[in-house]
């Protein structure tokens, strides 16, 4: 039987076919969606920090983080396949266990993390803006600039996601032509006799402490680099064919920015003392300086830029469309899923979501902490999609769908969950401001059932009536 979603895909121009998302991305664009959401602005700042935690083998917590990434990744894409919608783990979520109150906390969090993520790039861009062209760093002035950005992001997201697409193609190839720029510039010095590639192995041990705990902590850093893949899972609704095309673009897009985490981080701890690299918040400026001291700086800083901004448009893109998708399940108020006629972009999430990225970017503002507390969010999320893909399995569908290996989703339950522990040497401020977003998000999931039931909108607690549909 024909796959529904090519069906729709065809574009009849029917007035159901005009109230949908546009079918506008195929492999090649999905394909520079996740790699440049997975790039984003993890690699432009944590490899530092990884390398201080650890040392030279700062590769190595990248590695494992590109591991724990892919098995969540097979998951996702066993149930994107099989159910090609909008939504993504909140959809998951739904449909396997039913319960209202756990699919909407998941939402919340799933849409937290790409909010709190835009945060982070939003005031990275401003910080790395004030530093570049104006003197000194001005707390109000930052602050302004990130607002003006996360508007233009909205706007950019409004006017339609052809427009969005066509964006995060110029940025992601600026992103990587930074990346790659690192690994030239790295492979040039250390040809030449610059900088010692035997330093990538060595380990730094603090007051006697072994090599588990530290790679565990340093993890928990990398992973934030690797977040991203899951961001494409919403864009379902916008995508040809998702079910043929999402598991060869999605695991390549991940093979391609795995083997580019491994290949810069090797080259920052090779031409860079770790003392040096791990101080600051820009280190692989810090390795074009030692390995290409002639590179105009100014050119790599707005290659940061641009990357940073990649990182915002794209989470951005994912949370309007999370929340449109969950609108459509019955799960979020109807107003949330109105889309522009002509546009066809849900304008509504949209300008709710960007309210709420301004919040963060001016109320909390503590870059390293919103990244560590979308990891955080992230990794909950993670256990309970390897958990839902369990519970889907008894389910079927009328069409061909990725199947992951059956023991994968059971590893990746459990790293998962583990990660999110405090053992793993989380900042506290990270499970302060990850509480904080739950319980504002019981407070709507009450203020949301209220008002659903006062339009006489019927909430959607069992779902499992639709499976077929997909």
């Amino acid at each position: 039987m024909a796959d529904a979603s090519a069906q729709t895909a065809s574009g009849d121009g029917s007035p159901t076919e005009k109230k949908k998302l546009k079918r506008v991305m195929g492999p090649w664009l999905l394909l520079l969606f996740i790699v440049g959401d997975v790039l984003g602005t993890g690699i432009y700042a944590l490899t530092g920090e990884v390398a201080g935690k650890v040392g030279g083998i700062a590769w190595l917590p990248f590695l494992i983080a590109f591991l724990l990434a892919s098995v969540t990744a097979c998951s996702y894409l066993e149930l994107v396949t099989k159910y090609p919608k909008a939504a993504g783990a909140a959809l998951y979520t739904h449909k396997a266990f039913g319960i209202h109150f756990l699919t909407f906390i998941v939402a919340f969090a799933v849409m937290s993390s790409g909010i709190t993520s835009a945060s982070t790039a939003s005031r990275a861009f401003a910080e790395n803006f004030v530093e570049s062209f104006t003197a000194g760093n001005a707390p109000f002035l930052i602050t302004l600039i990130g607002l003006a950005f996360i508007t233009l992001v909205a706007a950019i997201n409004i006017r339609g996601v052809a427009e969005s697409v066509k964006m995060n193609v110029v940025l992601t190839c600026i992103e990587l032509s930074g990346l790659v720029i690192i690994i030239c510039i790295g492979a040039y010095a250390l040809s030449g006799g610059q900088g010692d590639f035997a330093k990538a192995f060595e380990f730094k041990t603090t007051d006697g402490e072994g090599l588990w705990w530290p790679v565990i902590g340093a993890t928990t850093l990398a992973f934030f680099a690797m977040v991203g893949f899951e961001d494409s899972v919403n864009m379902a609704e916008e995508s040809k064919n998702p079910s043929r095309i999402f598991p060869k673009v999605l695991l390549a897009g991940l093979t391609i920015t795995g083997i580019i985490y491994l290949l810069v981080s090797i080259t920052a701890v090779a031409l860079v003392p770790i003392d040096e690299i791990s101080e600051g918040s820009t280190p692989l400026l810090k390795v074009v300086e030692a390995g290409a001291p002639w590179f105009p700086v100014s050119v790599f800083g707005l290659i940061t830029m641009c990357a940073v901004a990649n990182s915002a448009l794209i989470n951005m893109l994912m949370a309007s469309r999370l929340l449109y998708g969950m609108s459509e399940e019955n799960v979020l108020p109807s107003i949330l899923g109105k889309i522009l006629p002509n546009r066809r972009t849900p304008y509504v999430a949209i300008i709710f979501t960007t309210i709420l990225a301004a919040c963060l970017i001016t109320f909390v503002g503590a870059v390293p902490a919103l990244g560590g507390t979308t990891a955080l969010l992230l990794l909950a999320v993670f256990a309970i999609v390897n958990v839902a893909v369990l519970v889907l399995r008894k389910d079927k569908v009328d069409h061909d769908h990725f199947t992951s290996p059956a023991f994968l989703p059971y590893i990746g339950a459990i790293s998962c969950a583990f990660f999110v522990g405090p053992w793993t040497g989380r900042d506290s401020i990270e499970y302060l401001i990850a509480g904080a977003l739950l319980a504002a998000g019981i407070v709507l999931w009450a203020g949301t059932l209220v008002y659903m039931k006062s339009k006489g909108e019927d909430v959607s607690h069992d779902d499992m009536s639709n499976l077929k549909q997909s």
